[in-house]
């Protein structure tokens, strides 16, 4: 099956209102140059609607970093998904490493802001991936099902076509260090097997699986070239339009 690749941009707490919304004019105009892949920029919440605004009638999206399991309430310093709506926000990571081992985000509440997203008409960007000491205790697809299996509770089979999965080993979030295409596609093709347990084989092969963890334009082909990689979740390398254009533009 043909799945449409994603090159995702996650901004995480980098960038100006003003800087934002230069870098997202820049990659809205490689992204429309693209046709057969889809392309998402990820901003910190102040820039949500300035860059919602900027990149308006281009085809890159726009993603939030998180979003909240209820539409409104006393949850200070949430956002939910009728305020993205608002801005014309289309996807949100959900459950990235920094959330899972900074703040504490456990599989129970990544699960909830997951369901918050598809109820709130937001695609979520499941984030999965395991640490150094986990992948040296040979425990990486233990974790990786675990997050998989709880991450996904109660979602139905129609629900999957609108969910990306995103696997990030977390020893190569930021440190330079890739996983191997070969490790990255043995990660992407066990999750596929499991979502196909889970589900049934035609929905797993119809959803997108990402890699993510220091994504560079000289490493991007090669994982691109796997059977099982559909895209990619980008961090450094997204806050400069011209490596991530290079990257948005894989052979």
């Amino acid at each position: 099956m043909q799945r449409r690749p994603l090159i995702a941009g996650n901004w995480k707490m980098h960038l100006t209102q003003k800087e934002a919304v230069a870098l997202a004019q820049s990659v809205a105009e490689s992204s429309n140059a693209c046709l057969d892949r889809d392309v998402m920029i990820a901003p910190s919440f102040t820039s949500l609607a300035a860059v919602c605004a900027a990149v308006q009638g281009a085809r890159v999206l726009v993603g939030a970093q998180n979003i909240a399991w209820e539409k409104e309430g006393a949850f200070t310093g949430e956002i939910s998904a009728p305020m993205l709506n608002d801005l014309g926000v289309a996807m949100a990571i959900i459950g990235h490493s920094e959330r899972r081992h900074i703040f504490g985000e456990d599989n129970a509440m990544i699960n909830r802001r997951l369901h918050g997203a598809l109820q709130g008409r937001i695609l979520p960007i499941l984030c999965i991936g395991e640490t150094l000491a986990e992948r040296e205790a040979a425990k990486t697809l233990s974790v990786l099902e675990a997050q998989v299996r709880h991450g996904l509770a109660g979602v139905s089979g129609e629900r999957m076509h609108q969910v990306v999965v995103a696997y990030e080993p977390v020893w190569a979030i930021g440190t330079g260090r890739t996983a191997t295409k070969e490790q990255a596609q043995e990660a992407h093709a066990f999750v596929r097997q499991l979502l196909g347990e889970i589900f049934e084989k035609n929905i797993a092969m119809a959803v997108r699986i990402l890699y993510g963890g220091s994504v560079k334009p000289d490493n991007i082909d090669d994982l691109m070239a796997q059977p099982d990689i559909d895209g990619a979740l980008v961090g450094g390398a997204a806050l400069k339009a011209e490596s991530f254009d290079r990257i948005v533009r894989f052979q």
